[in-house]
């Protein structure tokens, strides 16, 4: 990919030209025009002869493809740039090499301080088990340790880290040798997190977003909240972000609404809805997502942490003062709650009110054919993380295992949440899972339940104007004349149509339907690589020598 030598400016009008550029506007476009951060005009190669000489530089994209950035719905910005910099246990594939990472972290920053680290999941060991107290203490040499499993749900940690927290033993899942859920996981959490200092976490922010650009991600929606970070830190993300050139950050603060004082100090926060995780229930996981029939490996059902009521309160609160509201909810007992919630809001304050200020479910997992309905009444958007299916689904995969194969496969439909008109958002939860846009739509595209395959299209869409719209905006990311120019510069093969119905994606092909095509995400193919990316016009990513 080539340009010219232009000086770099806020206001310069270039001309990108000589690629395929995925816009409704145009399904054949070569060419795209952007002027004052926005996009211009859509076109054939042909036409953009007469844009040349009258812009600021010319981009020639060798035949690269030009889509909207995408969108992040769910992102723990900190956490994840945390993950990026420590102690990274995804990898580790039994709990001995789990247990040697931490001694070869720890041998290699004796500093004193927290060690943070992410990403163990004993699903996938052969111990089928955590580490104990006793092992952690003794890898970490005496330091204190805080080692959240992949969902965050949960926690190991030393005993060293356990000394910093007055009372954990009496909080509400605290247990002597097990990982720390429910009050006692937060506790430590807090602990962990406020050992960070404001420089370690800027640099934590900073890595996060770099890695969200470098990955054609032009905006994330961070979720925080009390019990998941502090408000230092959620202002702060807000605070750099918009002092930088990078990804956009909207921001969720998840704390309970009553009435107009509250609604306003979640704004002063600098928030644009009281949702996010605001926790109904907890994690599949680890064991704490909410359920209507206990676990198949285990005697019980997960833990409630709100109820219809409280749902309601919120939901009448926040519609009352024209704040978006919203919830994290896995379980169907959680689901089922969340939905006799809104609906009791409904008779409150109007259903029309309630679907109009697009409230947010975050995960959905667990749903119902009723619940999917209600959604679709209720007007909620669905803001999921398909690298969820792809890593725990399946016959095998960790969701069997805690539900038994048959409520496992009913989990993530997103084809019957489609056809039932319920808008998509789809996000990453990182560090739960990686950011990774175009594996996300291949993982939602490639379901491994088949009936909830949905096409590359409606994925892609997904992924990049359906996290615009569950901020309220119906302006933004797609590549039409007066939109944003958040856009991304791709190296990929030859362009396809995919869809789960071979006669659709028969039909799409035809050039009498005009529909654009995108890169080809069968599995184990190469994804796309990022050249550019750019938020508003300015250019936020390059890849190193392109």
């Amino acid at each position: 990919m080539t340009e010219s030598t232009a000086p770099q400016s806020e206001h310069r009008t270039v001309l990108l030209r000589g690629g395929d550029v995925h816009s409704p506007a145009d399904p054949f476009a070569t060419a795209m025009v952007v002027e004052r951060g926005h996009v211009a005009w859509v076109g054939s190669e042909g036409a953009a002869d007469a844009f040349a000489s009258g812009v600021d530089e010319v981009i020639d994209l060798e035949g690269a493809l030009v889509t909207p950035a995408f969108t992040d719905a769910h992102v723990h910005t900190t956490s994840t740039g945390l993950a990026l910099t420590g102690l990274d246990l995804s990898g580790a594939r039994t709990l001995g090499e789990a247990l040697a990472l931490v001694r070869t972290y720890v041998a290699a920053h004796p500093a004193g301080g927290v060690v943070l680290g992410h990403g163990w999941d004993a699903t996938r060991w052969p111990e089928q088990r955590p580490p104990s107290r006793a092992e952690l203490d003794e890898a970490a040499a005496g330091r204190a340790v805080y080692l959240p499993r992949v969902d965050v749900h949960s926690a190991v940690v030393t005993t060293a880290l356990l000394d910093l927290v007055p009372g954990v033993t009496a909080m509400t899942g605290y247990r002597p040798d097990a990982p720390l859920t429910g009050a006692a996981h937060h506790a430590v959490r807090a602990a962990a997190h406020g050992a960070v200092s404001p420089r370690q976490r800027a640099d934590a922010q900073r890595a996060a977003l770099a890695r969200a650009a470098s990955l054609g991600i032009g905006t994330v929606h961070e979720c925080g909240g009390p019990d998941i970070s502090d408000e230092e830190d959620f202002t702060s993300l807000l605070k750099l972000a918009a002092g930088q050139p990078g990804p956009r950050v909207f921001g969720y603060w998840a704390e309970r609404v009553g009435d107009e004082k509250d609604a306003q100090r979640v704004r002063e926060l600098g928030a644009v809805g009281a949702a996010g995780d605001l926790f109904v229930d907890g994690s599949l996981g680890s064991h704490t997502a909410c359920l209507h029939e206990p676990y198949a490996d285990a005697p019980v059902s997960g833990t409630a942490h709100l109820d219809a009521a409280q749902i309601a309160a919120h939901v009448a609160a926040c519609t009352g003062a024209g704040l978006q509201a919203g919830f994290h909810a896995i379980g169907d007992a959680a689901l089922t709650a969340v939905v006799d919630g809104f609906r009791a809001a409904a008779e409150k304050v109007g259903l029309g009110r309630v679907r109009a200020a697009r409230h947010r479910i975050e995960h959905a997992e667990m749903l119902t054919p009723e619940t999917v309905a209600a959604f679709a009444e209720l007007g909620l958007t669905a803001s999921v993380q398909p690298a969820f299916d792809a890593a725990w689904g399946g016959e095998e995969g960790m969701y069997a295992r805690r539900l038994g194969a048959g409520r496992a496969r009913t989990l993530n439909p997103y084809a019957a949440l489609l056809r039932a008109g319920v808008p998509l958002a789809f996000g990453s939860d990182s560090p739960v899972t990686p950011l990774d846009p175009w594996g996300t739509v291949r993982a939602a595209a490639f379901h491994r339940t088949l009936e909830h395959r949905i096409s590359v299209r409606a994925g892609f869409t997904a992924h990049t104007r359906g996290g615009w719209r569950a901020v309220g905006r119906d302006d933004a990311g797609t590549l039409v004349p007066g939109a944003p120019a958040d856009y991304a510069v791709w190296r990929t093969d030859e362009l396809v149509v995919q869809a789960p119905d071979d006669r659709v994606a028969r039909w799409s092909t035809d050039p009498r339907s005009g529909t654009p095509g995108l890169p080809d995400l069968s599995p184990g193919g190469e994804l796309p690589v990022c050249l550019r990316t750019v938020v508003f016009g300015q250019t936020v990513y390059v890849r190193p020598n392109e």
